[in-house]
């Protein structure tokens, strides 16, 4: 999607991936292999205005070999989930209990590395002591899950996309609806902005969190564009994609006005595309994966989301 969006800027593309059929061969030279191989990394740089990563377990040091913006300060972060709250407090920015601090049972144990859409986690119902390579997280009765997407150029400039209302199911991305309605939109810039600050961030950062009480609590961050904010390649002036490019290249950002719009994940299986583009509005995505249980295969986005534009399009594709 980085590359669709990057083809009409005249610009073009190579990526490094572990996956002979990723769908990025379809958009540009692909090379294979090992995210830390040195040769697949130099090969990756060579020639290159600017490398990118849009997945948070590539290796630091080898985003430090390539130069990769954004720094990897923001990815060493956002790889082990006891820094990350660490960070979050250091600014003053409030999230979620940890460890011996947590006052209510069941908590969620996670691995501090790696989990990614649910994984690396489990419900205990005691204070398990410290689990090495683990952190344990209060869980948080929240009204909503939301998030929000904000972008910064090297010269400093920022802009914001608006607070998106998330559905989860069994830790997968189900649904994402922007804008969310009367959602404390100044208080996520605010945290976002000290992030961005603080790692000397330039291109598209995600922030997760949970609404309390009409308060926000931080949950995790993204150095990268992220699943909730697809909406944006229809549903805003600029796609995340689109201004991620032009942070990293140094040109001006793009309006983020946006118009209501709604985010489907197609998880595990693909819905007919005649039954999904029957419905105004709606713009299907496929990635061309392979099927598999969990694995997201693409995106509907529906822009005017009426209630019965909205229930249409759940029966296209409740019926996949």
């Amino acid at each position: 999607m980085l590359a669709l969006a990057g083809i009409p800027l005249g610009l073009s593309f190579r990526f490094l991936d572990p996956a002979a059929d990723a769908p990025a061969g379809e958009v540009g030279e692909l090379l294979v292999g090992a995210y830390d191989d040195p040769e697949l990394l130099d090969r990756l740089a060579d020639g290159a205005d600017v490398v990118t990563y849009e997945f948070e377990n590539v290796p630091v040091e080898a985003a430090r070999r390539v130069g990769a913006v954004p720094a990897p300060a923001a990815l060493e972060a956002s790889q082990d989930r006891l820094a990350e709250k660490q960070l979050f407090r250091r600014l003053g920015i409030p999230s979620v209990r940890i460890d011996d601090e947590v006052e209510s049972y069941p908590a969620i144990l996670k691995t501090r590395r790696l989990g990614y859409d649910g994984k690396g986690q489990r419900l205990v119902e005691t204070w398990p002591g410290t689990v090495p390579g683990h952190v344990l997280e209060e869980r948080v009765s929240f009204e909503r899950e939301l998030s929000i997407l904000a972008v910064r150029a090297a010269s400093g400039e920022t802009a914001f996309y608006p607070l998106v209302e998330n559905v989860h199911e069994e830790g997968i991305l189900r649904s994402s609806l922007a804008p969310a309605l009367d959602a404390p939109q100044q208080q996520a810039e605010d945290y976002a902005t000290r992030l961005l600050d603080e790692l000397g961030y330039v291109g598209v950062l995600a922030l997760e969190l949970f609404e309390v009480d009409g308060g926000l609590l931080a949950n995790e961050l993204a150095p990268r564009v992220h699943n909730s904010g697809h909406w944006t390649i229809e549903g805003a002036a600029t796609s995340q994609f689109e201004n991620h490019l032009r942070a990293i290249h140094g040109l001006p950002l793009g309006s983020t006005h946006s118009d209501p719009t709604l985010m489907l994940n197609l998880i595990g299986t693909t819905p007919s595309p005649e039954k999904v583009l029957a419905v105004p509005g709606a713009h299907l995505h496929l990635y061309g994966k392979e099927p598999r249980p969990g694995r997201k295969l693409g995106h509907v986005t529906l822009t005017d989301p009426t209630p019965d534009r909205v229930a249409a399009l759940s029966a296209a594709v409740d019926g996949c």
